[in-house]
């Protein structure tokens, strides 16, 4: 079946939505965090664990499940799904990320991007139909349409061509996608420049997409620039589908953009930080292996309900287990650190819900940031 959301209400002092949306695997409240699973499997953590952390969506990637094992072993396990054991929802990106990450200018041409593999050196050609073709065959509940994500800052020109580019990329993938169960989403590119976003954003809605992306933000632009990318975005986007924010997962990221109208977010970012020992808390993101906690025997967070916080785990151990770099440390804190951000988009779904979402941020910010501030100069926040 195609996704669907469902608008259930709008905050009347800011751009939030509260909704659902439907998957072939159940309904989902809306805004919500995708844990990452980047090569199907979310680092370190069992399927058992994300249902505990109360994980719907959670995301995969094309391009390196292309690579290893190959989409067609994966069709052969019966789909995504089978082959990682998870019963729930899956969207797959569609590798044009790794345009940005992975190829130099010179090897993004009309046809599609040349990659070098990053396993064996070998030369492969990525294009929109052949990403799609991949999506297809790994059966994820939502593909992605193949784009050409640009770093900032550039100029207005570059910007223009590329999101032509972008435009026929994603007519040619929606042109051979072939998957009845699955659903396709479009991505708006445009850098910081709203004529661009809204261009892009009005083609694609053109298209009829089942849902729609805004894609190009955190490549190196400050705070204010992304949430400005963001809301030329939204505003431009139909009511009746979902927006999806890729790769974004700092927590008051997470806030200022649900403001402006997201629904969805990913990143890797709570299963790496767990990896260098960071953990997250209302009170701000601390380091595990800070030597004040190795004779600390409380949880990392008296607020959590986590099964690392839960479960007796304390501070003193984890960091034992840190800095003896000990697997079961990355995995306890990987486990609270997505949690968290569930957690977060839960409360930010109660703000919506009864319209005190302002509140909600001013609350978060003094929480979170303490006499420090924000990391950003403050903007204002009113209904565009």
């Amino acid at each position: 079946m195609k996704v669907k959301y469902n608008l259930l209400h709008e905050e009347k002092n800011t751009n939030a939505r509260l909704g659902t949306i439907e998957t072939n695997y159940g309904t989902f409240e809306t805004p919500m965090f995708m844990p990452v699973g980047t090569e199907a499997t979310v680092k370190t953590l069992s399927v058992e664990e994300l249902y505990d952390v109360h994980a719907g969506i959670i995301l995969a990637n094309t391009y390196h499940l292309w690579l290893r094992p190959g989409e067609d072993i994966v069709n052969k396990a019966g789909g995504l799904h089978k082959f990682m054991n998870y019963k729930g929802p899956i969207l797959t990106d569609s590798g044009g990320f790794q345009v940005f990450s992975l190829a130099k200018p010179k090897d993004i041409t009309e046809e599609g991007v040349k990659f070098k593999n990053h396993l064996n050196g070998d030369n492969l050609l990525l294009t929109p139909e052949k990403s799609i073709e991949i999506q297809n065959k790994l059966d994820s509940d939502i593909a992605m349409s193949f784009d050409e994500c640009i770093g900032w800052p550039a100029t207005h020109e570059y910007v223009e061509q590329s999101v032509e580019r972008t435009l026929r990329w994603a007519k040619r993938g929606k042109d051979v996608f072939n998957n009845d169960m699955q659903s396709l989403f479009g991505i708006v590119q445009g850098g910081e420049y709203e004529d661009l976003r809204r261009h892009c954003a009005e083609e694609l809605t053109k298209m009829d997409f089942d849902g729609y992306s805004v894609g190009g933000t955190s490549v190196g632009e400050d705070k204010p620039t992304m949430y400005r990318m963001v809301g030329y975005s939204t505003k431009y986007l139909p009511k009746d589908k979902v927006r999806y924010l890729m790769g974004v997962g700092d927590p008051i990221d997470l806030v200022e953009n649900v403001i402006r109208g997201i629904d969805i977010f990913d990143c890797v970012s709570p299963t790496r930080l767990a990896r260098h020992g960071h953990y997250l808390t209302k009170y701000g993101k601390y380091n595990i292996k800070n030597a004040i906690n190795k004779e600390d025997f409380t949880p990392l967070s008296l607020d959590c309900d986590c099964y690392t916080c839960k479960s007796g785990y304390s501070k003193s151990y984890i960091r034992h287990l840190i800095v003896s770099n000990e697997t079961l440390g990355a995995r306890l804190l990987s486990i609270h650190n997505i949690r968290y951000l569930i957690h977060l988009t839960e409360e930010l779904r109660s703000a919506i819900k009864e319209d005190r979402l302002l509140e909600y941020r001013e609350q978060f910010i003094k929480d979170y940031y303490g006499e420090k501030g924000l990391p950003y100069k403050e903007e204002q926040f009113i209904k565009e």
